[in-house]
């Protein structure tokens, strides 16, 4: 043999073989960069992972599921290991049992599969679990432990290893089975599809990048009393939501409330508040964890969380500085009054008609009109108006004669005639 044997770009058009032309075009298709691009889900995905929580991406086949779920691995640098659920024996995640030298004695114990022991050994990786609603449900009931308490036989996996699913909605699925709710309750949901710009851009050779979410260490103790208060106080005003098993078969197999979808829930608002996650992740990952009536319910109550104390406005009217969307400053506005309603004194009685006057001045003038005839009813007999109400007046008087006009148009029209204010 040759002491030198030519590689297969070195040798001559007419030398080389069609298989290794092909073999070179074939990389140079796969020759492909990756860019930091804003992506929701993708963003949402890297949250999940990063909070340590498995998480099961829903979609139709040829979406880019198993697609992402490599290059999320090949960006955080983590081994990917690839199980296809449906393919497996229940034993295979439960563990096979192999009879020792003394079962009386020792027992028998359930020997791990080749690649948890991998994992183990790594000290570290990602594990995918591919074609989920395809599994069995005795692989289904076997993937329990795996996917909660990340145990395979007698083998625990290591804290560095990651768990994400996939799966096909039931209907697109090759003898697809629903998931079961114990395992489905153990997931977090999120709906994965395809966006435009992304797939045009990738098949042009730039793909998004995925990255851990960068978590400020400082605001980590506030991030966590904000989750705790947020899900708390939904629950105690909504306790029926605690747990609740959808009746709907096909709605068991995703997304539902239960102890412990709340807690991956408060776990997702302390990284997403720590990382300053856009909203429309957070809605993502809520939804997905708790279903989209408790989620919406949820969320909705979020933006009231970070509403201004109504004593601190109180204490300092002129420096206030009330929220620009007018829902919420309806709602600051109805909060002052009803804290001077609970403890009715005559400093605090004028602060608020400051902060009312202020209102006036920085936004929607209606907005003040109830709350405006709310506080006035609150004034004692030896408590002097003051002169900011009559800033007021105008405001007032404007909104009544409103209200007289709709009330005659109404009245001409046969329509019931409103309230007035």
């Amino acid at each position: 043999m040759p002491a030198y044997a030519p590689s297969a770009r070195s040798l001559a058009p007419a030398d080389r073989s069609q298989l290794d032309v092909a073999g070179e075009l074939t990389a140079l298709l796969r020759d492909t960069t990756t860019e930091l691009r804003p992506d929701t889900q993708l963003e949402a995905l890297t949250l999940a992972v990063a909070a340590d929580l498995p998480v099961l991406l829903w979609g139709e086949p040829g979406i880019g599921k198993t697609a992402a779920l490599t290059q999320l691995a090949e960006s955080l640098d983590l081994p990917l290991t690839t199980v296809i659920a449906s393919v497996h024996e229940p034993s295979d995640f439960s563990g096979l049992p192999v009879v020792g030298d003394d079962p009386a004695e020792q027992g028998v114990p359930m020997a791990p599969p080749d690649w948890a022991v991998r994992l183990v050994r790594a000290g570290r990786g990602l594990l995918f679990l591919d074609e989920l609603s395809t599994a069995p449900p005795a692989v289904q009931a076997a993937l329990l432990r795996l996917v909660l308490e990340r145990r395979i036989g007698a083998l625990q996996l290591p804290p560095g290893v990651r768990i994400v699913a996939a799966a096909n909605p039931r209907a697109s699925a090759a003898d697809g089975w629903e998931l079961s709710p114990p395992l489905a309750n153990r997931f977090v949901h999120l709906q994965w599809t395809h966006d435009h710009e992304v797939v045009v851009r990738g098949l042009g050779g730039t793909w998004p990048r995925a990255t851990l979410p960068r978590l400020d260490p400082e605001r980590l103790p506030q991030a966590v009393a904000f989750a705790r208060r947020a899900v708390c106080a939904f629950l105690t005003a909504r306790p029926k939501l605690v747990h609740q098993l959808p009746g709907n078969e096909t709605r068991r197999g995703g997304a539902w409330p239960s102890p412990r979808s709340w807690d991956m829930t408060l776990s997702l608002i302390a990284f997403a508040t720590a990382a300053g996650s856009a909203k429309e992740v957070l809605s993502l990952l809520v939804r997905g964890t708790v279903g989209d009536g408790p989620g919406l319910e949820l969320l909705a109550g979020l933006d009231r969380l970070d509403l201004p104390d109504p004593e601190e406005l109180l204490a300092d009217p002129a420096g206030a500085v009330l929220p620009e969307r007018g829902d919420l400053r309806q709602a600051v506005l109805d909060a002052v009054v009803s804290a001077v309603r609970e403890r009715p004194e005559k400093s605090r009685w004028e602060a608020a008609w400051a902060l009312l006057v202020r209102a006036v001045e920085t936004g929607a003038p209606d907005l003040v009109v109830v709350p405006a005839t709310t506080l006035a009813s609150l004034r004692r007999a030896d408590w002097e108006v003051p002169a900011s109400i009559e800033r007021l007046a105008g405001v007032v008087t404007l909104s009544r004669r409103a209200d007289d006009v709709a009330n005659r148009t109404a009245a001409r029209a046969g329509v019931p005639v409103r309230a007035g204010r």
